[in-house]
Order: structure tokens, then C-alpha cells, then sequence
């Protein structure tokens, strides 16, 4: 074993529930839901192959307990199970991931004021209060009334009953939602509850509506049945739940019957750190972790947000902060991190780098849920590596992510692999990805891909410059170009200056710039270099021509990144088009109005075109050759690695 992990891999009791290891999967919507709201066969495979992988515990995540106002606002099949129809359904999946070896808890909700219109059949939300409700203070969400006691009493029943349907099913304990700002949080919450009757007020009247469900919940299902709740110990907002109160609160819940706490932060308005990016610290919950494992006496605390290290998760647990580790999007980008945890490959874990692009960031426009560095989330079944039916000598021109993805998985299928790279080091553009503030993880990812193909013997020649003639001299039956992409330098006056530089020449360390400077294109490459350089108290002005700056950021990640800017003072200019460049400004085009900006140094930031000549003067030469990455169309680390992964599939 490399390090010694032993905390981890330890049983653990919750309630009368026996768990093999202190590594479980937390709740989390990845809209793989039937049509009508259960449990599909997508999603029967998706968790399957987490408790495969090891973990002790899966939560189903997402289950709503009253299917009219209940749902979320994800425009997508989402799970209910207000209906006794939904039992069987939920049986299966049970039964399947309990011949795995693992436990599986079932998570109930109710959206309250955190959903839409649209969601709710044209109704309006419930919470409450009368509130106005906005995503991450910025997207405003349809107002919400506040609920009659009538109501109050008849989602109290319900949730009663999801549990008893639950406990039916097989669920061995049943996690209720009382977090991320939700239903049962807005009666909780200072914030959002203004109530004046019984249900709100002081503490003990706002915790009224919890302390209902987990009384009728008990008599649902008895008192030996494991009960988890969702806590919200920090909701980040002035006026809302602290952790000073939340102890309290977490006190209060297991003298209810509580027998573990999902430690949960944030509400709508600051829903950006309940699902955190790469810019928010590995662990960075864990002190309200401890905080409430010192305010309980038997509960057991799990904490997960950001802990995509097992040698971070062992220290929070040898440490006593916690008692479980929850490894949310570690296990969609791993499944088999537990099981490689317990059998010491460390270096083989595929470490979540934070990006959401695949999970929350598709799962927030109605689509399944998928991830960056993973191809076969959602694609268990589909994507199985299966061995190649006649050896191939594939040959793969670039060493980038996408390149060195096509070759795991065409070396895994039993292909004779070789990888050509005219650089000294593998990653390709991934390692200047890699440079700009909060975006370190990368550099997992880079050394994950390395390692495997070390492992696998892929034939890894650096400083080998590709012409079509090398690589028809060496007769692959495949060849897959990976070559990248090149910055697009378009067709303005003076961009030929001497004083324009491009943004990854600026990141690489290849140029210097001056103090003054203009960054041309606001997108991810534009705002990220404008980040990079303000951490060296650089003067700058960003220049993009479409009305949003950041427009191809995940949102969380986005709103970070902005804020960052802001603070650094850096300006922000939308819809203006560069005009012209000269030594010393740059003339814009703003609303008509014609402006200079003084600078002494212009960065190219306004895009990357393929790099793909090699692939143009293969095409013809050689039945089967495949362009993949930014090769083909420049994109990101998700669209790179998916293509590699499925070009070395269909070979």
C-alpha cells in the first residue's frame, strides 16, 4: 500500500446499519429517472457499478415525496415516490445494488420554493413563507406563497409515507432532506421562514416541521429503522443558519431519533458551494463537520463537498472530524475508488478535477448527467471495455488528454498501441489548462493518464515530430490524430504588433507582458489569463464582443472566476469589437462609440483553430484514421476525452 490508509477502509455502525468501509456515494440528481418518475434501468447500472466499485454506502439522491410541487427545476425525468406504484421499481435497484456487497439509503424531499414554474404544472411554489427566491443571488426563480397549516400537516404525512414505501422497497435507512435549502430548510431557516403561527418564530418553532416528519416517520417504520438527515450546518447567507445554531438543531434531531447527519451547506441563493468547483478548497466543510460531531453523542457525521483525495478523507477521519467520507462526484469519475483505496493503487484513482461540466453542469439544462474525465458515466452497460476482436497497430499522433485517453483504452482492448508527441512531456494543452488560478487538479488527470499508460506499455516516444511519411512509413492499421489546436488569430489592424501576444504563450511563461494590458476575447482562456495576471497586480481591461463574458464557463465555476476578477479590479467590457491595435491602445467599438484603451501589451484571447494538417494529408492515405479533440473542433477536457474514449471503442 502506498500510504497507510486505515480509517477508510473500516466498518462502521449507523443506527443498526453495518457498513463494510467509511466511503459512501452522497444523494445526487443525474436525471436518469423512468418518464413517469421511477426507477429506470440507466440508473439500476449507474449504481450498480459504484457499489462494484466498493463503496459501503449508496444514497439514492433526488426523491421527492409529493410529485405535484416537489420537484427541483431541472427540466428532466426526475424520481419520485408518492405512489405506491414506484415500490417495485425502487426493489430492483435495491436488490441489485445489495448483491454488490453494498448498503443503500434512499434521500426524500420536497422542493418548496426551489423550482419553477414550469416545474410545478404552472402552480405556484410552496414554502414557508411568502418569498422571493434567486439561484445563486443572481437567476431569479418564481415567488413562493407560504403554505396553510393544512398543508404543513399533509407534507408531514408524506414524507411519512415515502418512508414507509422506502423501507418496503428494502432501503436500509432513509436520508430526509433537510438541506441545500429545500423544503424541510425553509422551515428551519431564519432566513426564509417569517411565519409567525406555530411553525415559525424561535428555534423550536421553526424546527416544529422536522421534528413532526421524524415523529411520524418513527411510527412508520419503528424504532430500530435507520434514520439520516440532511443538516444544513452552514447556509453561507447573513440571516440564515450558522453553525453555532445548527449544532443545536443537530442536538434536538437525534434526542427525535436521528441516528447520522449528511453534513449540507448553502441554500439557492448560495447553492454555488453546495455543489463547489475547483476554485473552493479540498475539504473546505470539514469544520462544520467536526463542529457537529462535537455538539452529538452517538449520530454519526458524514462530509463530503470537494474530498476527491483518499489521503485528505483518511485525515479528516484519523483527525475525528467526521465518521464517514462522502465521495460524491469522486465516485461518478471513479467508481472503483473505494476498491482501489483498499487494495493500495492510490495512483490509479481518476481524480474529480473539480470542473462540473458533465455532472451539475449538464444536469442544470435537463441532461443526463455525465462527466469530463469519465465516458462511461451513464453508459455502464454500453461502454464496458470489451476486447478488440482482431489486434489492431494503432498509432496515435498527440499527447494530450484525448490522445492519451484513445490509447488506455485501445491498450486495454488488446491493441498494439504506440503514441508519437513533439513535446517533452505528456498533456498537451492540459498542462497550460493547468497554470491559471484554482485549476491545479488537472494535473491529476495528466499524471492518472501517464500512469496508466505506463502501465499498459503503451510505446511513448517524446520529441517525436509526426509527418505523413513517418507515419506511413510505420503502416499502422489505425492511426488517431490528436494534434490539437493553434490560436485563431483573426483579420484586425495591428494584430500583427509586436505587443500582441497570444493567451498561452502568456501562461506558458514564453513572453513577458507589461502592466497595462487588454485581453482580447472573454471567454474561459480570456478570464482565466485576466486571472492569472491579476494575481501579479497586472492593470487589466477584458474586450469581448458578445453580450456575456464567460459565456462557455460552467456557472458555479463562472461566478467564482467573476468574482475573483472583480475583487482584482479587473474591467469587463461586453459587446464591444475590437476595432484596431496600435503600439500603445486599442481602438473598440462600444454601442457605436469609438474608444481607446492605453495599454502596452494586447493578449489573444479570441479563440484556437484546429491544428490538423497532419489529419487532412492522412485522410485519404489510410483506411482508418480518426482526428479527435481539439483536432477535429476545439473544445474543452469534457469533448477531448470523450472522443478519444469512443474512437478507441468502435476500432
Amino acid at each position: 500500500m502506498e500510504k497507510s490508509i486505515t480509517k477508510l477502509i473500516e466498518p462502521i455502525t449507523i443506527g443498526t446499519m453495518e457498513l463494510e468501509n467509511r466511503m459512501a456515494m452522497p444523494p445526487m440528481t443525474m436525471c436518469y429517472a423512468g418518464e413517469t418518475g421511477g426507477v429506470s434501468q440507466q440508473q439500476i447500472n449507474y449504481f450498480v457499478e459504484r457499489a462494484k466499485g466498493g463503496a459501503g454506502l449508496i444514497i439514492v439522491g433526488g426523491v421527492t415525496v409529493e410529485s405535484k410541487l416537489g420537484r427541483l427545476f431541472c427540466p428532466s425525468p426526475l424520481l419520485s415516490i408518492d405512489s405506491d406504484d414506484y415500490v417495485a421499481g425502487y426493489n430492483r435497484l435495491v436488490e441489485a445494488v445489495h448483491d454488490q456487497g453494498a448498503k443503500i439509503a434512499i434521500q426524500l424531499y420536497h422542493a418548496g420554493r426551489q423550482t419553477t414554474i414550469e416545474r410545478t404544472g404552472g402552480n405556484q411554489p410552496i414554502s414557508s413563507s411568502n418569498v422571493e427566491t434567486t439561484l445563486v443571488g443572481l437567476v431569479p426563480m418564481p415567488s413562493a406563497r407560504e403554505m396553510t397549516v393544512d398543508e404543513i400537516l399533509q407534507h408531514e404525512d408524506a414524507y411519512a409515507e415515502a418512508a414507509r414505501r422506502a423501507m418496503t422497497a428494502g432501503f436500509d435507512a432513509v436520508l430526509i432532506d433537510g438541506g441545500g435549502g429545500y423544503g424541510i430548510a425553509q422551515f428551519m431557516s431564519p432566513y426564509v421562514n417569517k411565519r409567525t403561527d406555530a411553525y415559525g418564530g424561535d428555534l423550536q418553532a421553526r424546527m416544529r416541521f422536522p421534528l413532526r416528519i421524524i415523529e411520524k416517520v418513527r411510527e412508520k417504520v419503528g424504532p430500530d429503522y435507520t434514520l439520516l438527515f440532511d443538516l444544513p450546518a452552514d447556509e453561507l447567507i447573513n440571516g440564515g443558519i450558522r453553525l453555532e445554531e445548527s449544532k443545536i438543531m443537530a442536538r434536538m434531531l437525534e434526542e427525535a431519533g436521528i441516528n447520522g447527519f449528511r453534513i449540507h451547506v448553502g441554500l439557492y441563493e448560495t447553492y454555488q458551494y453546495v455543489i463547489p468547483p475547483a476554485a473552493v478548497s479540498r475539504g473546505a466543510h470539514v469544520h462544520l463537520a467536526k463542529g457537529i460531531k462535537e455538539a452529538v453523542h452517538d449520530a454519526k457525521v458524514m462530509i463530503g463537498h470537494r474530498i476527491n483525495d483518499p489521503l485528505v478523507a483518511e485525515e479528516i477521519l484519523q483527525n475525528k472530524m467526521a465518521d464517514v467520507i462522502l465521495l460524491g462526484r469522486p465516485l461518478i469519475a471513479d467508481s472503483e475508488f473505494p476498491k482501489k483505496v483498499a487494495e493500495g493503487r492510490l495512483q490509479d484513482i481518476r481524480k474529480c478535477i473539480g470542473c462540473n461540466e458533465g455532472c451539475i453542469g449538464r444536469v442544470v439544462k435537463g441532461l443526463p448527467g455525465q462527466c469530463a474525465v469519465n465516458p462511461v458515466v451513464g453508459k455502464e452497460k454500453e461502454y464496458r471495455i470489451i476486447p478488440a476482436k482482431k489486434p489492431k497497430k494503432i498509432l496515435i499522433i498527440g499527447g494530450g488528454v484525448g490522445g492519451m485517453e484513445s490509447a488506455r483504452v485501445a491498450a486495454l482492448r488488446g491493441h498494439q498501441v504506440a503514441l508519437w508527441d513533439n513535446c517533452k512531456q505528456l498533456g498537451g494543452q492540459a498542462i497550460t489548462a493547468a497554470i491559471p488560478p484554482h485549476k491545479y487538479e488537472i494535473k491529476g488527470l495528466i499524471q492518472y493518464l501517464i500512469t496508466q499508460l505506463e502501465k499498459l506499455k503503451v510505446d511513448v516516444q517524446l520529441e517525436k515530430k509526426a509527418t505523413a511519411e513517418d507515419v506511413l512509413g510505420k503502416k499502422p492499421d489505425v492511426v488517431i490524430v490528436a494534434t490539437g489546436a493553434k490560436p485563431f488569430v483573426p483579420v484586425i489592424p495591428g494584430f500583427e504588433q509586436v505587443n500582441v501576444v497570444t493567451a498561452l504563450d502568456v501562461l506558458t511563461g514564453k513572453v513577458n507582458t507589461g502592466t497595462k494590458i487588454v485581453i482580447v476575447g472573454g471567454g474561459l482562456v480570456g478570464l482565466e489569463t485576466a486571472d492569472f495576471l491579476a494575481e501579479k497586480g497586472k492593470k487589466i481591461t477584458v474586450m469581448e464582443m458578445l453580450p456575456d463574458a464567460g459565456g462557455d464557463v460552467e456557472l458555479f465555476t463562472k461566478m467564482f472566476l467573476l468574482n475573483r476578477l472583480g475583487d482584482a479590479g479587473v474591467i469587463i467590457r461586453t459587446n464591444t469589437k475590437v476595432c484596431e491595435i496600435t503600439v500603445d491602445c486599442v481602438l473598440s467599438d462600444e454601442a457605436n462609440l469609438k474608444e481607446l484603451s492605453e495599454c502596452d501589451t494586447v493578449i489573444n484571447a479570441v479563440g484556437m483553430q484546429p491544428n490538423d494538417s497532419l489529419f487532412v494529408a492522412l485522410k485519404d492515405q489510410i483506411a482508418e484514421v480518426f482526428a479527435v479533440g481539439d483536432c477535429k473542433n476545439p473544445r474543452n477536457i469534457f469533448n477531448a476525452i470523450h472522443e478519444g474514449a469512443r474512437v478507441a471503442r468502435a476500432i
